[in-house]
């Protein structure tokens, strides 16, 4: 497969008049010039958008549906808006719930179901103050068959998304030493203990700004501790609802370069014209891109990546070429897999993204097969 492009963004700057080759399911030559028989595709050729925190999509929840057959509606679903790899994300639940979840993760890594790099889990241990629109009576501490789940190693990249003021040092090193990554969110947590935490191996922190203890200036709290950790991630939802955007902005300016990456957090509604939806016994109604419920409670978002990418070009004021980073290169780092994907280098997997100058996908490709076209 041949492909060329208005402009080919390549991880670093932007290519014009080349031809990126795929064989099978890998870039193996990028060339000066346009080829004769390449494909022409009208405005920006990208490296695939990389979610790791995405509750649903296609009209499917994986709480609800935990299935390879769900996790595969959501990468065809989040392929209609750039996304080639994710990690499906599992809101707090019951255990056999999450032993679901996991069976059907180990299935889809068995079976290299496409782009389901493996899981997130977002709870059970969170902090009730904080919970946002997690359900309070399954907010729990960590016990022996949650960490059966995060100790197996069929499973992919796993995260775990907890509040390390409900958590033991002991249950974080072992988590750490089980090769999960560890991320603190929905946490009334002290400075103090995330930085403790932090010390400890923690490398994240789940949607930056949002159901965590605010940064003071007597008590900087978890979030004066994501902004000061050079060393971690934070992801940002950046719908313009979870955030302001100046918050947003203030954030960039901070973090070093790299370690600030757009997440969706999205639900079942993206890809779908689900207009509600019930959730633990709860109505989530869509108000455009927002979702919430009645009492007006954030649950989750109707963000799709490539919105993302227009809101940090449009409202950031950041360059096309960082917005593009900030959904593949900088996750791909994020979950170490950068060696194979994130940007478009020869002998990386072909997960491609094509989107028009109005920030609209119109060809997405995954280990070098078309998933997704607008013709």
């Amino acid at each position: 497969m041949l492909l060329t492009a208005d402009k080919v963004f390549d991880g670093s700057t932007f290519l014009t008049n080349v031809t990126v080759e795929v064989d099978q399911d890998k870039i193996i030559a990028i060339h000066q010039g346009v080829l004769p028989n390449a494909e022409y595709i009208a405005g920006t050729l990208t490296a695939g958008f990389i979610d790791v925190h995405v509750n649903g999509g296609g009209g499917k929840l994986f709480n609800f549906e935990p299935s390879v057959e769900t996790v595969e509606t959501m990468i065809s679903a989040h392929a209609k808006f750039g996304t080639t790899a994710l990690l499906p994300t599992l809101i707090t639940d019951e255990a056999s719930i999450m032993e679901r979840a996991a069976d059907a993760i180990s299935d889809a890594v068995k079976q290299n179901s496409p782009g389901i790099l493996g899981i997130h889990f977002e709870g059970p241990h969170l902090s009730i103050p904080k919970k946002g629109v997690h359900e309070e009576t399954l907010v729990r501490p960590i016990g022996d068959r949650e960490k059966a789940i995060f100790n197996r190693t069929d499973l992919g990249i796993k995260i775990v998304t907890l509040a390390p003021e409900n958590v033991s040092d002991e249950d974080v090193v072992e988590l750490i030493n089980n090769q999960v990554k560890v991320s603190l969110g929905h946490s009334n947590a002290t400075y103090e203990r995330a930085k403790e935490v932090v010390a400890l191996g923690a490398d994240s922190f789940t949607h930056l700004f949002n159901a965590m203890s605010p940064f003071t200036s007597r008590a900087p709290g978890v979030l004066g501790a994501a902004l000061e950790t050079d060393s971690a991630w934070c992801g940002i939802i950046l719908d313009g609802h979870h955030m302001h955007y100046g918050s947003a902005k203030i954030a960039h300016a901070i973090k070093p370069k790299g370690k600030l990456l757009l997440v969706t957090d999205s639900m079942s509604t993206i890809g779908s014209d689900q207009q509600s939806f019930e959730f633990f016994g709860v109505e989530v109604i869509r108000d455009g891109d927002k979702l919430s419920t009645p009492e007006g409670t954030l649950a989750g978002s109707a963000l799709d990546m490539i919105t993302a990418v227009k809101n940090a070009v449009e409202h950031l004021g950041l360059s096309l070429e960082e917005a593009l980073n900030m959904v593949s290169l900088y996750p791909a780092q994020y979950l170490a897999v950068d060696n194979k994907m994130g940007s478009i280098q020869v002998g990386k997997q072909a997960d491609l993204t094509a989107f028009t100058n109005d920030f609209n996908v119109s060809k997405t490709w995954i280990a070098g097969k078309l998933i997704h076209t607008n013709d």
